[in-house]
């Protein structure tokens, strides 16, 4: 769970560079962060309406290893 701060940061982000934020929280090379540099760069209000659904809607996928140690 991530704290109310780093919330607040990464959704004024989302505002001032909507590809910042969900940087932030998603990473550089996931499928969110694409969609919303697209929508920013087709217009900029598109980019912070689905960067605010993507900080705050979509919750962050646990990581699996996929490789488990034999020992």
């Amino acid at each position: 769970m991530d704290s109310r701060c780093a919330i607040l940061c990464e959704v004024l982000l989302a505002i001032l560079l909507p590809p910042l934020g969900v940087c932030l929280r998603h990473g550089c090379c996931t499928v969110e962060f694409l969609i919303c540099l697209i929508l920013t760069i087709l217009g900029y209000v598109p980019g912070i309406i689905y960067a605010l659904y993507a900080i705050l809607c979509i919750q962050n996928e646990p990581q699996y290893h996929h490789y488990h140690s034999l020992a």
